[in-house]
This record gives structure tokens, C-alpha cells and sequence, in this order.
């Protein structure tokens, strides 16, 4: 088992962030966070994950119009947001990723599992880049409330991906936090049959 002080980072002492110190995140930080993440499992090494890093003041400006109005504060403050999408069209690049076997044919002409692998994938993936982010000591704000279509017209135009959600990054204000909420114990929310 990995050490108490890392499961504190990863998990028991993590936050979802809110309020941003005036810290900026250096692009090899970026890097190191998408170079972590990729290494995770998805199924057959799919991979759909695709990060616009929206860092500048103009991006951030771009985004505005996208945000719910309980998100803009938050997402204008951070000094960066990872729009995280997933590419739909994730199978034409199984042949590098999943070389030893055909695995673009299971998915070609068959849009329901297309779908549904590229939103689990591309959901599971953003989990792990939460991880990985928090590994590399900075703080998250995953959020879903803003409006996918806006931002796949503004920042994936063009392309097969699709926004999923978005995660503000930076080095969270604590002082700002609310005590953590409650979560189910394992009776509540588990069972061994």
C-alpha cells in the first residue's frame, strides 16, 4: 500500500476548490498531469480523452458565455481550465493503441457502443486526470454546470470530440473551504453477495 501522506493527497485531505491563490501552473506541470493520467487503464486502450488547457485571458473570456452563472467567478479565477472532452471517432487510432488485435471493427458502423465507450472511457479517464493532477500537488475543481454545446462549438469546431467536463487547476485557497460534506459508509452504499 502507497504511503498515508499520499492517500491524504490523493483522497482524505483533497478538496474540490472553489477560490484560487494567484499562483500561475507551469506548462510541464500540465504536461506531467497528461503524461500521468494516459498511462491508466481504459478498454483496449482506447484512450478518447482530448484537454483544451484554457489558460489565457482571452480563452478564459471565450468560455464566459459557456458557464453557469455559479461558474464563472470560480473559472475566471483559476489559473487554468482543463476542458476535458472525449473523441468520438476515439476507434480510428485502436490500430497504434490496440495494435495486436482489430479492435477498430468492433466499434465501425456500430454508434451505440461508440457512444457509450467514448463517454465511459472519456468519464474514467477525467477521473485519473483528477488524480493525477492532485499527485503532482494541484487542486481540482471538476464541475459539470456549463453548456456542452457552446463549448464544443467554441473550442472543439471541427473535430470529433465532445466536451464532458470541466476541471479548474491551481493551488486552492483553503480558508474559503466549507467543512467536508458527508459521504455513505460502506454499509450504506456496498454489498458482498
Amino acid at each position: 500500500m502507497i504511503q498515508q501522506d499520499a492517500l491524504k493527497q490523493l483522497f482524505l485531505d483533497a478538496r474540490t476548490h472553489n477560490a484560487w491563490q494567484d499562483k500561475s501552473i507551469p506548462q510541464e506541470t500540465l504536461q506531467k498531469i497528461y503524461d500521468l493520467a494516459k498511462m491508466a487503464p481504459t478498454s483496449a486502450n482506447c484512450s478518447p480523452m482530448r484537454i483544451v488547457f484554457v489558460q489565457s485571458k482571452e480563452a478564459k473570456e471565450k468560455l464566459r458565455p459557456c458557464l453557469a452563472p455559479g461558474n464563472i467567478d470560480k473559472t475566471l479565477s483559476a489559473p487554468v481550465t482543463a476542458i476535458i472532452g472525449h473523441d468520438m471517432e476515439f476507434y480510428e487510432q485502436l490500430p497504434k493503441l490496440f495494435p495486436h488485435v482489430d479492435a477498430r471493427s468492433w466499434f465501425v458502423g456500430n454508434q451505440s457502443l461508440i457512444e457509450r465507450t467514448a463517454v465511459l472511457n472519456g468519464s474514467l479517464q477525467a477521473a485519473y486526470f483528477i488524480l493525477a493532477a492532485r499527485a503532482c500537488g494541484v487542486d481540482c475543481g471538476p464541475m459539470s454546470g456549463f453548456d456542452n454545446s457552446k463549448v464544443d462549438e467554441l473550442f472543439f469546431k471541427g473535430t470529433s470530440t465532445k466536451s464532458n467536463i470541466l476541471c479548474n487547476l491551481g493551488f486552492g485557497d483553503a480558508s474559503v473551504l466549507h467543512p467536508r460534506s458527508p459521504r455513505f459508509d460502506f454499509s450504506e452504499a456496498c454489498r458482498i453477495d
